[in-house]
């Protein structure tokens, strides 16, 4: 049996038909009945009817209304595995992988060149090739580190395949190699196809925001508070969907997604559009092959009891990495802040070329870049990881000091705005009569408001970090209750 590009454990016992392409025949079925009696209703329901098959269903499975063609005995017939061999399922035909459909990038030389291993080559010792070994070594010596420089990383590897690089370091930190039996080779070209996959010419959705959310995650696995509380699959699980979790971004929001009418936005029927993106890509041009669910829920080692409050914990470990900008050092936090808002800015100046209404943050001739930091840590990222502290206390105190102290400095080089100035020029005075304090009112008012839509806009991007923070804390403290009363 040929290896697979990611092989846990497999064996040609495990291998089995999707149970999504189960559902999928299924579904076609249905779909060919009813399409069968709306075409024959009337003229304009036949041509509805092939409108849906030729837009949602693939060409080698089409319906044909006219002469009542069998979607699933086709779909069958296409399907039929070869009885001598157990191969694995072909994945389906690949997703566009050039985001043009997105309306937000129309460049396609964004996409590297792919290069892989040939069989004849070796796995560099760090997965990539490097001019600077020593300076290398020193820079991932310090993997298990929060704050790890990924834009210096990425000046020190060949082809800046700092995704690859520090992934492929993160497994054989872990032995995650020797655990599911994954060739290096095999993985390192794995990371480096998925790395291809990454717009360069994006600002910040890049391979370098997916190689920083990568270790983040890796080192947030490493607090003694959740020791031995992931199986290895789980701790694997984490790693591979912070390296994937957003493949192919385009460069632009949801919202302008479904605003311009994107393809995938259609697609998608304008819920959580990027998600689903990320994840289709990841998932139709890299898997060869599935494995059974019973591999992983019937091993008899997870409680379902406690499954569903790991996998919450596990996703909201992934969900604070990849907001941890503010967490680390200034330096690289500043950073990540111009690569933010460029790509905001670029996203707002296509906008603006549209005829179409500016999206919150992304004018650059209006926003406060200073101010918009400060909102985002006091609405999103603090309450964030004010829960995750509490979870893995006192692990994470140092993550929390650093965040206040970036918080600070970006409240300190706030530009003054006339309300604040007005202010100001009333605290030195004495003046302090009617007149003087519906105006005082006036602009607490006008303060509050602004402060309230900094809020909302932030949770437009990114949602709420003050749910998210309460169903973590819920799931913990159930999960806590559960373990006690077990025990």
């Amino acid at each position: 049996m040929k290896a697979s590009p990611i092989c846990l454990e497999t064996r040609p016992s495990t291998l089995f038909t999707p149970i999504a392409h189960r559902v999928r025949k299924k579904f076609k079925k249905m779909l060919n009945k009813e399409l069968s009696h709306f075409s024959e209703s009337s003229r304009s329901g036949n041509q509805i009817s092939e409108y849906i098959c030729s837009t949602f269903l693939e060409k080698n499975n089409e319906i044909d209304i006219s002469s009542g063609g069998n979607v699933t005995d086709m779909a069958e017939e296409n399907d039929t595995p070869d009885p001598k061999c157990p191969s694995p399922t072909v994945p389906p035909p690949p997703i566009p992988l050039n985001s043009s459909s997105c309306q937000g990038n129309n460049n396609n030389s964004s996409v590297k060149v792919k290069t892989t291993l040939n069989e004849s080559e070796e796995v560099p010792p760090y997965g990539v090739l490097t001019d600077h070994e020593a300076e290398l070594n020193k820079i991932l010596g310090g993997i298990n580190t929060w704050g790890l420089n990924v834009f210096k990383t990425a000046e020190l590897v060949q082809d800046r395949r700092v995704l690859t690089c520090i992934t492929y370091n993160i497994f054989k930190e872990r032995d995650l190699l020797n655990t599911f039996k994954i060739q290096p080779k095999i993985l390192v070209n794995f990371l480096m196809t998925l790395e291809d996959h990454y717009l360069s010419d994006i600002p910040y959705h890049n391979n370098h925001h997916a190689a920083d959310v990568t270790q983040s995650t890796h080192i947030l696995l490493n607090s003694p508070n959740l020791n031995s509380v992931f199986t290895p699959l789980e701790v694997f699980a984490a790693i591979f969907a912070s390296a994937i979790h957003d493949v192919d971004h385009p460069g632009v929001t949801n919202q302008y997604l479904i605003n311009t009418s994107s393809e995938l936005a259609l697609m998608y029927n304008d819920e959580s559009v990027l998600e689903n993106h990320h994840l289709a890509v990841a998932f139709k041009n890299f898997f060869k092959i599935q494995i059974s669910p019973k591999k992983v829920a019937g091993s008899g080692v997870l409680l379902l009891d406690n499954y569903n409050d790991r996998i919450q914990v596990l996703q909201n470990m992934v969900h604070c990495s990849d907001l941890s900008n503010p967490t680390k050092p200034l330096e690289i936090y500043r950073e990540w802040v111009d690569r933010i808002m460029e790509e905001f800015f670029q996203q707002g100046d296509r906008e603006r070329s549209a005829g179409i209404e500016i999206s919150p943050m992304c004018d650059r001739d209006n926003a406060t870049i200073e101010k918009s930091q400060v909102g985002f840590i006091d609405y999103i990222v603090h309450p964030l990881w004010e829960t995750w502290a509490d979870l893995v206390y006192p692990d994470s105190q140092y993550i929390l000091e650093t965040l206040e102290e970036n918080r600070n400095w970006y409240s300190s080089v706030i530009p003054s705005s006339p309300t604040d100035l007005y202010q100001n020029e009333l605290r030195e005075g004495s003046n302090e009569d009617e007149e003087e304090s519906v105006r005082v009112l006036d602009s607490s008012s006008d303060y509050e408001k602004e402060e309230e839509e900094i809020r909302n806009n932030y949770k437009v991007f990114y949602g709420s970090g003050e749910s998210t923070s309460s169903l973590l804390r819920t799931r913990t403290l159930k999960g806590a209750a559960t373990s006690e009363a077990s025990s």
